[in-house]
């Protein structure tokens, strides 16, 4: 410490030396212009004012005596006045020298008085003008008022150009400045407003006792968490859960986006996070909230060997010294931060220190979103005939701004048909625009593509009921919906699923397949319509091939490496050509195999097939109760009550049902061991 106040010593009197001049320009540059002024005039006098006041000074040193103009006029009448000065209001004259001193008279003159001049003509008294201006007010109005304006006006400019350019919180139309961007508030968010997520809550529980109070982890030595990263897909709550943290703890939370960082101008980025955390040390104990955090800490290496972003990194290498040079012990400031690319972060900023927590904030589970679909109806008036466990298990998969979404869409729903509170069917009718689209009843369709379109949906809806492992048909309808959909089939899981076995993913893929199948079987030619169903089916199996070593073709080797997992997941692929051209013939042995099955499937089934037909010919919607009866009535299996995770399968069935090419009973058989 001594070192650094003898290493600081120098600097200080060398700042106290240059405080007077640096802290008061405008005062010495005043003085500079009152002395250069008075010089100016010292050497160019004014000539015209020093001859008209010069004639009255010549009479000597007088003493000065203010009369009344009735007054002068009667002296100058008497003959005692022997100089006249003339100004525009002001009159002066100087006494005759009668052996005692001069008197100079100062008198307003009245205007217009024409008698006046021709009164001194006859005395024979001389006159002049004189400049009635004053000196001070001369210089003060005349000079150093204007020069002072225009140094204001220029020092103003030079400073807000240095704050421009060399940081600080202005700058030229804001630039440099991070006020504007920063939205600093105390929110009224607390815990019980988010709901779902307990373990993303329960992680940053901690974070917000620290804020409370951060004496009961100081004297124990530990040290809370600088950085609280909220990964996870969009629309889960990360904002939300950061606003309930500051809200609980009570604290200052100052947010602001990634992108606010970044300008034209190199060097702003990384003035703006030093005022960030400037005004946070300010307000402590703060929460900083950094909102897609990607957009500026995007690791360094991925820009290539041409170099990457210059104003990207400086604004990241700020971030990473502010993060390192705040201390929390002194100055409770904890940043948190939300993104949903969390593998394209430097690694310096998640390391221990900085962010050194990661929190998950995953897509609800069937809990999770009973309870944020009662948060969401708290304003909603709902009849007493809606159940949310239903709404709950059709929105499998979707996260919290999406069954926001579907609430309010089924409000809307509901106000348009002018009913008096939201109904059942209102909120099925959201859900399946949520994931199907909009209805185009006035899209007009042939009675042949009708027809197509029925045995189309209907194969699906069979093969869904009939594998093992598929998911359950919620609903079936020929109305169109979206852009391009002709009808639908609804299979809605009732909880999140994490793992699909192998027989699962077939079972998926025998569903999309059940389409195409049920025209070729019972049309006789294929359409257009499968074109979706053969890409989803096709990215399946080489799924299982390239990723999750599921075939004989690659074995246990990883083709495809999975990147962005909360925005879609791209795939990066690592083989050869060779193993290209065997993963290719492996795709297309396998999807005809399977097409056979499900070929056959859809035969023995024909009669359920044909009633299903025509029920949604003439009715154009069947539920999934109706398809499951149609399936049964016809002396179809439906699979029912299956533990989809503890379900062990015998290999060699397996193995025999993708070889099998027997009678109908067999591959029946086959078909219920696999599916």
């Amino acid at each position: 410490m001594m070192n650094k106040q003898q290493n600081n010593n120098p600097n200080n009197n060398q700042n106290n030396n240059n405080n007077f001049f640096n802290n008061n320009p405008l005062l010495i540059f005043v003085a500079f212009s009152l002395v250069t002024i008075f010089a100016f005039k010292a050497i160019f006098p004014d000539s015209e004012t020093n001859a008209t006041n010069s004639n009255i000074q010549a009479y000597g040193s007088n003493v000065s005596k203010t009369i009344t103009y009735s007054e002068l006029k009667k002296l100058i009448v008497s003959g005692k006045i022997e100089y006249v000065g003339i100004g525009n209001t002001l009159i002066r004259a100087v006494s005759k020298n009668d052996g005692m001193q001069r008197v100079t008279y100062t008198a307003r003159r009245v205007v217009p008085d024409e008698t006046l001049i021709p009164e001194l003509e006859k005395s024979g008294i001389s006159y002049g003008g004189i400049s009635e201006e004053n000196l001070l007010s001369d210089i003060l109005f005349g000079w150093v008022l204007p020069i002072f304006l225009f140094f204001a006006i220029w020092m103003f400019l030079v400073k807000r150009m240095q704050k421009s350019m060399g940081g600080g919180s202005g700058g030229i139309l804001g630039i440099g400045s991070s006020k504007k961007m920063i939205n600093s508030e105390k929110p009224n968010v607390k815990f019980d407003d988010m709901a779902g997520n307990k373990e993303a809550k329960e992680e940053v529980r901690e974070v917000v006792d620290f804020l409370k109070a951060p004496d009961r982890y100081v004297r124990l030595g530990a040290q809370i968490p600088k950085g609280v990263l909220l990964v996870g897909p969009p629309g889960t709550g990360k904002t939300l859960l950061a606003k309930a943290v500051a809200g609980e703890a009570d604290v200052q939370f100052l947010s602001v986006s990634g992108s606010a960082f970044i300008e034209m101008f190199v060097g702003v980025g990384a003035s703006r996070v030093r005022d960030l955390f400037e005004q946070a040390k300010k307000v402590a104990p703060a929460i900083i909230f950094i909102d897609e955090i990607d957009a500026i800490g995007k690791s360094r290496a991925s820009g290539g060997p041409m170099g990457g972003n210059d104003e990207r990194e400086q604004t990241l290498n700020q971030l990473l010294a502010e993060m390192d040079g705040f201390s929390t012990e002194t100055a409770p400031v904890i940043v948190l931060a939300a993104t949903n690319r969390p593998e394209v972060l430097d690694p310096a900023l998640l390391r221990p220190g900085r962010f050194d927590r990661q929190v998950l904030v995953d897509k609800p589970d069937y809990e999770g979103r009973i309870e944020i679909l009662n948060v969401h109806i708290k304003d909603v008036k709902i009849s007493k005939d809606v159940d949310l466990k239903e709404v709950a298990k059709m929105t499998a998969g979707l996260a919290g701004a999406d069954l926001a979404n579907i609430i309010n869409e089924a409000a809307l729903l509901a106000g348009r048909a002018n009913k008096e509170e939201v109904e059942p069917s209102d909120f099925k009718e959201a859900v399946e625009r949520q994931i199907a689209g909009l209805e185009k009843k006035s899209r007009r369709i042939s009675p042949k593509e009708r027809k197509i379109v029925a045995y189309h949906e209907s194969g699906h809806a069979v093969m869904a009921e009939i594998t093992k492992g598929a998911k359950k048909v919620n609903k079936v309808s020929i109305v169109p919906r979206g852009l391009a959909a002709l009808g639908y089939t609804l299979n809605t899981p009732e909880e999140n699923k994490y793992l699909m076995q192998k027989h699962e993913l077939i079972a998926e893929v025998d569903v999309l397949l059940g389409g195409r199948a049920a025209e070729e079987v019972f049309i006789g030619e294929i359409s257009t319509g499968a074109g979706n169903d053969l890409e989803r089916a096709t990215n399946i199996i080489k799924s299982m091939a390239t990723i999750y070593g599921m075939s004989d073709i690659a074995g246990l080797m990883v083709l495809e490496r999975r990147t962005n997992q909360f925005l879609g997941g791209q795939t990066q692929k690592d083989f050869s050509d060779a193993m290209a051209k065997d993963l290719d013939d492996h795709v297309k042995t396998t999807l005809n195999e399977r097409y056979q099955v499900v070929l056959q499937a859809l035969r023995d089934n024909k009669d359920a097939i044909e009633q299903m037909t025509s029920e949604l010919l003439e009715i154009e919607v069947i539920t999934g109760e109706r398809v499951r009866e149609i399936i049964k009535e016809h002396g179809g299996i439906v699979f029912e009550g299956e533990d989809l995770h503890s379900d062990s399968l015998d290999k060699s069935d397996v193995k025999e049902d993708i070889k099998s090419d027997k009678t109908q009973i067999e591959n029946k058989d086959d078909n219920q061991s696999e599916k």
